[in-house]
């Protein structure tokens, strides 16, 4: 689909949205945008760094001896 009939055709769905629904949309739109100027949504998963990501140093904590190898024991008791 061609940006400006995208274009329109979000505005109709928009125009079809309950009052209250409008604000929420508009708060995407806000987060979308600034997510672009921060460049996020330009990240591929060669620019994430473990070593500066908190939440990628846990990546595969679960895998380490012996906690693998109990954690359906520790869990269900089987």
């Amino acid at each position: 689909m061609a940006a400006k009939a995208l274009k329109e055709r979000l505005i109709e769905e928009i125009g079809k949205l309950p009052k209250d629904r409008l604000r929420e949309v508009f708060d995407f739109v806000g987060y979308l945008r600034t997510r672009e100027e921060n460049g996020a949504a330009r990240k591929s998963p060669e620019d994430l760094d473990p070593q500066q990501d908190a939440i990628l140093k846990l990546v595969g904590i679960a895998d380490v001896e012996p906690f693998s190898q109990s954690i359906d024991h520790d869990l269900y008791g089987e």
